[in-house]
């Protein structure tokens, strides 16, 4: 029996938050493990554009393209088969169960949950099935005549872009849902703005730049993985 709603939102950014892990550089791995791509080419790549993203300074159009790449050849069942075997073997193992408890927590208290991350609709729609959420909020993709193009679909879910979607969506809901009333948790400075912008910031197990402005702000600091 689902609980009556808070009118209260609570925020989850989902990679090494809810994760033990990054979602889209898991998935890098992973396709070196089933051989779709050169190995040492791939991982230097996915290496280069995972280091970027906790220096802050990510090309995600090029993180997009370069995720998509190997499987835009692909048909629909051909994906959703090798995403299925992605799910068990790279992000099953990752998923952190006090971060399903936190999620669940707020579901019993009424909240409207939302996962919103950087990563790509692809990586991430299955995993945010795992927590039962309201809703994603992450990278759309463009797709023409049914198939992914390598590019994205209008703002990036990454940094501002976070805020942007956010906000967009905020202003045609009619239940009183906004951000004066929202608790956002997450590891990365590169979610400082949406930490900004909420009533209750938490930093998740946060980098150390994170960690240094949570401490400054007086933001609350929470371990999932202790």
């Amino acid at each position: 029996m689902q609980s009556k709603r808070s009118g209260k939102l609570a925020l989850f950014d989902l990679d090494n938050t809810l994760l033990r892990g990054d979602s889209d550089h898991a998935w890098g791995e992973f396709l070196i493990s089933k051989k779709l791509v050169n190995e040492s080419e791939h991982r230097q790549q996915n290496d280069y554009y995972y280091d970027q993203y906790k220096q802050g300074n990510l090309d995600i159009h090029g993180y997009v393209a370069f995720t998509l790449k190997p499987i835009l050849n692909m048909d629909d069942n051909q994906r959703m088969r090798l995403h299925a075997e992605f799910m068990q073997n790279s992000v099953t193992p990752i998923v952190l169960e006090k971060g399903q408890a936190l999620v669940q927590q707020h579901k019993d208290a009424g909240d409207y949950c939302i996962i919103i991350t950087a990563t790509n609709e692809f990586i991430t729609t299955p995993i945010a099935g795992l927590f039962d959420v309201d809703q994603l909020f992450s990278t759309e993709l463009e797709v023409v005549n049914g198939n992914y193009t390598g590019r994205i679909s209008g703002t990036p879910c990454y940094k501002d872009g976070k805020v942007t979607k956010l906000k967009a969506w905020l202003d045609i809901q009619k239940d009183g849902l906004n951000l004066a009333n929202a608790v956002f948790y997450s590891d990365s400075i590169n979610d400082l703005p949406l930490l900004r912008e909420v009533a209750s910031a938490v930093a998740v197990d946060p980098d150390r730049l994170l960690e240094e402005k949570a401490q400054t702000e007086g933001w609350e600091i929470l371990s999932l993985r202790t």
